[in-house]
């Protein structure tokens, strides 16, 4: 049997109600939800003795309900005559103190302040079911007789969809009137998750909207958002605000519907925000692996990630957590990324909150009561500890935080919190070293390095650099390529001049300083809040041999190659991000590999050297042209890509004919590391240098 109108208009039409009650019967029909789904909210906002008013009941069990618990002074009114005689019947005997009228809900025949509440479940939605002005004429006169027949300290409780164009104007009409707004979430998507069929992909809300007497002149508006977990309600600033909030809940709803109904949608992240503050605690991946044989005990499973690890390959990528999800061996995983600038208990505190909330996103086929692992690395949340945190004028936002790593390690970071996944810049700290211990390695230094050779520069806020240790694949790789400029026992032996534009923390031109006695670097650095974060938090120091110029790179090497007497370096290297997110190409901007430009970089280039670029360019069209620039500039092109990142680096030549196969770049790079571990050289030496030029392709 067809219950449905033709079109949403119907639903205002009382002929539709008179014909659909007579095709139902007295079978009763529940809109948006049973007592028992509805009964936490509605007793929250009615005492048993108040006075309510039902509109539009219908043939809804919700009035007996209530009236079974207590609730014995209520009215119910409707405009369908088939249903009221039909409720009347159902009630004469049992609930004799229960009235039903047939009543237009727009002209009402109470008095004024007859009631206390005024309880509506889902009728402004029937009635509500466009933006018509004849629509908003009939709206505009039901709540007007609302507003008349409720006493002061009244409320209009109106279980609803919310809608974006219902909650517009229920919120506006009774906000004008110095009402208090509330919207109560009342229905969860985890209430439909667990039945068999699903009537709403959409939670169903409450309005409680609360008459106050009126104060002549006031502007005040209160409005507030209850979420069905949360016990205490969050005053928001504005109409526009509480319906984005509402938005957001209703779109969380719909992701869980879709999520349970099938799985596989593809890449699906979401955020779980502070209730108090509003601001992001938890970052969840939904990651389905359908080739995962079902089992009783492998459908769902949530992993935590540790703290400061949400930038690695395995749990910052698509692909590492579609890898982490496969050998976890579970249907559906969710990674839980937590957020800096938020506290955590550990483990147990982090579940307990997590429970309910992840249950929402279990696929279809878990068993009842099934018990949801939660997993992580080792076993707990990891460390993270924000040293600093401050704001550039060109670079935004930033913290520098220390971390722990996989091997117990601790990391100091720069991380821009407008691209808070990405580490800007990272260095390992050393681990506490006695005063006898530094004292030996002074008098080491001394006795293996030159006379005139800078002390090391005083330790970093907090804990001492390790700057014998190159934490960033893309620098390992950086500086194996510079095997391809001599004999390495003499590259370390003759004066090496070297141009790096980017400092960042400092840590590139650092190990080159420090390991390479005879070079000479300049750095150029736009950002002047970023030589501070490197000089402070990194270790790092200028010399005689190495100076950072305040700059942009791009008008500084223009005006290299504008000189008379051009510098000449034997390495340039580019290791300078985009500030502009909406481009292709994150690093570098794209001005520094437009042809006239590296025209200039070729100028100051010597005839042998090395220009090493870091380029990360997602965008295949556009990384196809920048080689392809490249290549007409630097005839000699190799492309060593970053397993696990989007990074390439680019290492360019003048000369073709120079061209090394793979087996004679790792015999130069094996020979650079073995000079590099040498007594004395300060290397750490714990990762192979030559590794990085194994997969070089030539271009």
């Amino acid at each position: 049997m067809n219950l449905l109108p033709k079109s949403s208009k119907e639903f205002g039409s009382v002929d539709y109600w008179e014909k659909f009650f007579q095709q139902r019967g007295k079978k009763a029909f529940e809109w948006y939800g049973t007592y028992l789904e509805l009964c936490g909210v509605l007793h929250k906002y009615m005492k048993p003795r108040e006075k309510v008013l039902v509109i539009g009941c219908g043939n809804s069990e919700l009035s007996e309900q209530l009236y079974d618990v207590g609730y014995q002074d209520i009215v119910n009114i409707d405009i369908s005559e088939v249903v009221i005689k039909q409720m009347k019947e159902r009630n004469a005997n049992r609930r004799p103190q229960m009235s039903f009228l047939k009543m237009d809900m727009t002209q009402m025949e109470f008095p004024d302040a007859s009631f206390q509440v005024v309880l509506d479940k889902g009728t402004l939605d029937a009635v509500l079911t466009d933006e018509e002005e004849k629509t908003l004429q009939q709206v505009d006169r039901m709540l007007a007789e609302v507003g008349r027949v409720l006493q002061v300290g009244g409320r209009y409780l109106c279980i609803s969809l919310a809608q974006a164009h219902v909650l517009k104007k229920a919120v506006g009409h009774f906000s004008r009137e110095g009402w208090m707004v509330r919207v109560h979430q009342v229905a969860s998507s985890q209430d439909q998750v667990l039945e068999a069929e699903p009537r709403f992909p959409l939670p169903v809300f409450a309005f409680i909207m609360t008459k106050f007497r009126p104060i002549p002149g006031s502007a005040l508006q209160i409005l507030e958002l209850c979420a069905q977990e949360q016990g205490k309600p969050v005053r928001l600033e504005s109409a526009e605000r509480l319906a984005e909030a509402v938005r957001e809940r209703q779109q969380y709803a719909w992701l869980c519907s879709q999520l349970y109904r099938k799985a596989g949608l593809g890449s699906v992240s979401l955020d779980l925000c502070n209730g108090d503050t509003g601001e992001p605690r938890y970052t969840l991946h939904v990651v389905d692996s359908p080739a995962v044989k079902p089992s009783r005990d492998n459908h769902f499973a949530i992993f935590i990630i540790p703290q400061g690890r949400e930038t690695e390959w395995l749990f910052g990528m698509e692909e590492g957590r579609k890898q982490l999800a496969a050998s976890a061996g579970f249907r559906r995983l969710i990674t839980v990324a937590l957020h800096r600038g938020q506290q955590y208990e550990g483990m147990d505190s982090i579940q307990a909150e997590l429970s309910a909330r992840v249950m929402e996103l279990a696929p279809a086929g878990m068993p009842a009561q099934q018990q949801v692992p939660f997993l992580s690395v080792g076993g707990d949340i990891g460390v993270r500890t924000i040293q600093h945190q401050d704001r550039s004028p060109l670079s935004g936002d930033y913290v520098i935080e220390d971390v722990q790593g996989d091997d117990k390690c601790y990391f100091r970071r720069l991380i821009f919190l407008s691209n808070r996944n990405v580490v800007q810049s990272e260095a390992r700290l050393l681990k506490a070293v006695s005063h006898k211990a530094q004292k030996k390695r002074k008098k080491d230094r001394k006795k293996q390095w030159p006379a005139g050779t800078p002390e090391e520069p005083p330790a970093a806020p907090g804990q001492s650099i390790d700057k014998s240790y190159l934490c960033c694949e893309h620098h390992k790789a950086m500086i194996a390529g510079l095997a391809l400029l001599r004999n390495p026992e003499l590259l370390l032996e003759t004066p090496l001049a070297l141009l790096v534009v980017g400092l960042g923390g400092g840590s590139l031109p650092l190990f080159v300083h420090d390991h390479f006695p005879k070079s000479r670097i300049e750095a150029v650095e736009i950002d002047p809040s970023m030589l501070e974060v490197a000089t402070q938090w990194f270790g790092f120091s200028q010399s005689d041999r190495m100076k950072v110029h305040i700059a942009d790179g791009l008008d500084y090497i223009t005006s290299l190659a504008g000189r008379e007497a051009r510098p000449q370096y034997d390495v340039i290297m580019f290791d300078v991000d985009s500030k502009d997110p909406t481009l292709g190409m994150s690093c570098p901007p794209p001005a520094f590999v437009d042809q006239p430009f590296l025209q200039k970089v070729k100028s100051i280039l010597t005839p042998e050297g090395v220009f090493i670029l870091n380029l990360v360019c997602r965008d295949l069209g556009l990384k196809d042209s920048v080689l392809g620039g490249l290549k007409a500039v630097f005839p000699l092109l190799y492309v060593r890509r970053i397993e696990g990142e989007v990074n390439e680096i680019l290492f360019c030549q003048l000369h073709p004919e120079r061209k090394l196969a793979t087996p004679e770049l790792l015999d130069m790079a094996q020979a650079l590391e073995q000079t590099l571990r040498k007594p004395g050289r300060g290397w750490d030496g714990t990762y192979v240098l030559s590794d990085m030029l194994k997969t070089v392709k030539i271009v």
